[in-house]
């Protein structure tokens, strides 16, 4: 359903700060851009203070072999479709990301003989890895306990399509009639602008393509949806525009943002979540609560949203309208990583259509060969170990092992591994590494828990994710439907699906599904 503004009469009251700031109006600076994670679980440095938790803990990366070594493809019990995962990277770039510029090495010595990273033996090989910015007043020389920032705002508002500061978001501006910037195509714009982006594997700057998030570029699921929600603000502006000729430039762009965020919201929280977490998850939503702290938690963004990278298959499918492989064929996933060029073969439906056709890896110990060995590149030419850097990520942030997070969540200490799982084999390759439930790193012990019946996660990534989005939701003042100036649009919005979106801002029809986030095909070959 289309929105239309002049019937609703829409006065733009206030529009949310690029920054986060100011939402609370007693606490301004709650989860604007570069506050401090907040600790739900108490800080567990070795030295107390700076030096990282898990010292007496396996090497990350033996671990990685031992455990998250994936063998052959899996898929999701429940169906859930590649697009949980595209959406759950597209949102984790919405409200967290923690910044290292600089920091000490702290590199994961890589085991001697490993076939992937040292095949010649030395003993010497290393996967790149550096320590996360310490915020302001914290860490070593300080006596207090060394905290993380969150470089980007924490609030559901579309950020990654607009920018967490006022000199991102106006570099992607037009400044005439509302609209965002667009490249060839109806494309993201190149970034020709010189703004900061994440780009390990080095293409030329101007290559890569420009919106809110500087992770825009990491790969081509993500880039699709970055461009259907930026066609969707000029499809809005446009349509504003028409609805009422007397808006100026400011009031269509911000009435425009103000929609898509809601759209963000209720897709979050309406399809996404469900689909993921089950039905029911989050309680019902009771208004805005001022006393609530919305801020991201360390061990959510360090841990607990982590899971989507087990999630991920090896290939990236491109579907056609017909439902075969377009000509140019699907990508293997090492070849989607920060390659925006190749959204010219076909434009951005073949891959919305594949995330949402096909059916995601579950959520488990598994990782793909091409994120656990071929993360940016093969191994001695950029490649690195997506899942031994979580680990290691978790004890640089101090994080506790899997016991103290289930605790700071009111769930039970669990006393064997066999608690944790009822599958033999995670069970012996667990025992293999650890040896100890008190040694288990909190992102490996949640992938390795069952599923709560009825969800696609277990019980304690469930946890900390309702814990999460429950507060995220609560404590913003600008929820939709907290907001005044989406009052009248409110049922519209709550209308509006995820494939009314990529509809409309696409050439895809009704071969998009209904329910994006469930899939019905698992390859090629049988589908």
């Amino acid at each position: 359903m289309d929105i239309r503004i002049r019937q609703h009469r829409p006065h733009l009251t206030e529009a949310r700060r690029f920054d986060g700031s100011g939402n609370n109006l007693s606490k301004p600076e709650l989860n604007q851009t570069d506050t401090v994670f907040l600790r739900k679980t108490e800080a567990s440095y070795s030295d107390g203070v700076d030096a990282p938790s898990g010292t007496d803990r396996p090497n990350p990366r033996q671990i990685s072999n031992q455990v998250m070594n994936q063998r052959g493809r899996s898929q999701d019990d429940r169906k859930l479709s590649n697009m949980v995962w595209a959406w759950g990277q597209f949102l984790d770039h919405d409200v967290t990301f923690t910044p290292n510029p600089g920091m000490p090495d702290w590199n994961i010595a890589v085991p001697a003989g490993d076939k992937h990273f040292d095949p010649d033996g030395t003993g010497q090989a290393i996967i790149p890895f550096s320590r996360s910015s310490a915020a302001p007043g914290t860490g070593a020389g300080t006596g207090e306990p060394r905290q993380q920032s969150n470089g980007i705002t924490g609030w559901v508002d579309a950020s990654m399509v607009y920018g967490s500061s006022v000199e991102r978001a106006n570099a992607l501006r037009t400044f005439d009639g509302g609209k965002m910037k667009t490249g060839e195509g109806n494309m993201l714009p190149n970034n020709t602008m010189g703004l900061p982006n994440d780009n390990p594997m080095r293409p030329p700057e101007e290559l890569l393509k420009a919106a809110g998030d500087v992770r825009a570029n990491e790969n081509l699921g993500l880039l699709s949806l970055q461009t259907v929600f930026m066609r969707e603000h000029n499809r809005l502006v446009e349509q504003f525009a028409k609805d009422d000729p007397s808006l100026s430039d400011e009031q269509l762009y911000q009435m425009a943002r103000k929609v898509v965020g809601a759209q963000v919201q209720h897709v979050t929280y309406s399809e996404y979540l469900p689909a993921l977490l089950g039905d029911n998850a989050l309680s019902p939503y009771q208004g805005y609560k001022p006393d609530v702290d919305p801020r991201i938690s360390n061990v959510f963004s360090t841990a607990a949203y982590r899971m989507h990278h087990s999630q991920i298959e090896p290939i990236i499918w491109r579907e056609g309208a017909d439902g075969k492989a377009i000509p140019e064929r699907d990508v293997a996933l090492l070849h989607a990583f920060f390659a925006p060029e190749r959204l010219a073969e076909g434009g951005v439906e073949p891959l919305l259509r594949g995330l949402a056709a096909f059916i995601q890896e579950p959520t488990d110990e598994d990782v793909s060969v091409a994120l656990r060995n071929m993360l940016f590149g093969r191994p001695g030419k950029g490649g690195m170990d997506l899942a031994a850097i979580n680990i290691q990520r978790g004890r640089d942030h101090g994080l506790p092992n899997f016991n103290g997070v289930r605790e700071a969540f009111g769930l039970p200490k669990v006393e064997s591994f066999a608690q944790i799982t009822q599958d033999p084999e995670k069970i012996a390759k667990l025992e293999q590494a650890y040896g100890t439930i008190d040694k288990l790193d909190p992102w490996v012990g949640m992938l390795c828990e069952d599923h709560v019946p009825g969800s696609g996660v277990g019980q304690t990534i469930q946890a900390v994710l309702v814990d999460q989005f429950e507060r995220l939701r609560d404590g913003d003042r600008f929820w939709y439907q907290n907001d005044p100036d989406l009052a009248g649009m409110q049922q519209e919005i709550e209308q509006t699906t995820l494939t009314d979106i990529i509809r409309r801002n696409t050439d895809i029809g009704s071969e998009l599904d209904d329910t994006p986030f469930f899939g019905f095909k698992s390859d090629r070959r049988v589908g």
